[in-house]
């Protein structure tokens, strides 16, 4: 039998919402939400969950058609919402099982129509839904395994105006990844480092002459650290790869459409790293508070239209609130998007930002 560990009180109280507060918002190219494993370390034995946000961005560029001309594109971002649906269930001492419904990747453009440029009313979205059922098994006291299976549905519709004229809406295309990863804990002091890895996924859709393309879901590695820092006071840090040049969005007719076969609407130039570091207090018995940074290097890449940023760096601030069985989690995270410029037309976006609140309502039972 394992030897059951204490951890301390105060700190125990903020680390699952710690744990919450790493997940991603904002992330490397269509990314909305990060590691789903997460969730396997969060409070309490069995606990289910559900959590909300809403993204409101600001990203306008300027196109430059012939010198001294600018032509402003307007907010091409549109406010988004992402649902997350949890269960955590632990059988005994050494297996837990966990349940996530998540939107892992999305997109919403769309530039203002009426505008004197070639994108004017232009729009393009990708909605997903994935269900994440993962599994953990308490080796020793101080070392876990887990994994699990993700089954992920993906559709997404384009419609860009004249001089292109093209049109795409997909079906629903559902395909399975996997997970797997460890970690190594010291309950005592609230140690825990965890590295995940996630497979690519690759979804295969057709374009209006019924041509086939695939498109991948790339596969991802995340480190995460947490440690108690007192007994009131926890630390945490994650470090996430994506590798997002195997990610790319072209169907054979629209390289047909535009005249340069393999053309893509969008596409990975480079693969991504995310890091953020964070801290959590224990104000009272029932209150705790987090602060946390977020940054993404501006890798200085050409992107696509629908894109329109390179890079990030964001912040957050979160308050807890603990009672009983209930734990409750309201943000707010302050994101500033890295200039670039785009491709096809060359479009500089520059000085964007986007604000993402966030409400997550847990009972433990």
């Amino acid at each position: 039998m394992l030897r059951k560990q204490r951890a301390r009180p105060c700190a125990a109280a903020v680390v699952g919402a710690c744990v919450l507060a790493a997940t991603a918002t904002f992330a490397g190219q269509i990314e909305r939400e990060g590691n789903p494993a997460l969730i396997l370390y969060e409070a309490g034995d069995r606990r289910l969950e559900l959590a909300g946000a809403n993204v409101n961005p600001s990203m306008s560029g300027t196109f430059t058609p012939v010198p001294g001309l600018d032509l402003d594109s307007r907010n091409i971002q549109e406010s988004y919402q992402q649902y997350s649906l949890g269960l955590k269930y632990k059988i005994d001492d050494r297996w837990t099982l966990a349940a996530l419904i998540n939107q892992p990747v999305g997109a919403d453009v769309k530039y203002a129509e009426g505008r004197p440029h070639p994108f004017s009313g232009a729009e393009a979205t990708i909605e997903a839904l994935a269900i994440n059922l993962l599994a953990k098994y308490q080796a020793t006291d101080r070392i876990s395994v887990f994994g699990g299976l993700r089954a992920q549905r993906v559709r997404g519709d384009v419609s860009l105006p004249p001089p292109f004229r093209y049109e795409l809406k997909t079906e629903y295309d559902e395909q399975f990844g996997y997970v797997v990863g460890a970690a190594f804990e010291i309950q005592e002091i609230l140690l825990r480092v965890a590295a995940t890895y996630e497979s690519e996924v690759t979804h295969s859709f057709s374009d209006n002459n019924g041509a086939p393309f695939d498109v991948v879901k790339p596969q991802a590695f995340t480190l995460n650290l947490q440690s108690g820092i007192n007994q009131k006071t926890l630390a945490f840090a994650s470090a996430r790869w994506r590798d997002w040049t195997e990610f790319q969005i072209a169907p054979p007719d629209f390289g047909d459409v535009l005249g340069r076969p393999g053309a893509a609407i969008a596409f990975g130039t480079s693969d991504i790293w995310t890091f953020e570091v964070g801290i959590g207090r224990r104000i009272t018995d029932r209150w705790s508070g987090i602060a946390s940074i977020k940054y993404e290097e501006d890798l200085g890449d050409t992107v696509g239209n629908l894109l329109a940023y390179d890079g990030f760096i964001s912040y957050g601030l979160a308050a807890v609130y603990r009672r009983d069985k209930w734990d409750v989690i309201a943000g707010v995270r302050y994101v500033s998007f890295g200039d670039t410029r785009t491709t096809t037309i060359g479009a500089d976006f520059e000085g964007n930002s986007a604000v993402a609140t966030g409400l997550r309502v847990a009972y433990r039972f």
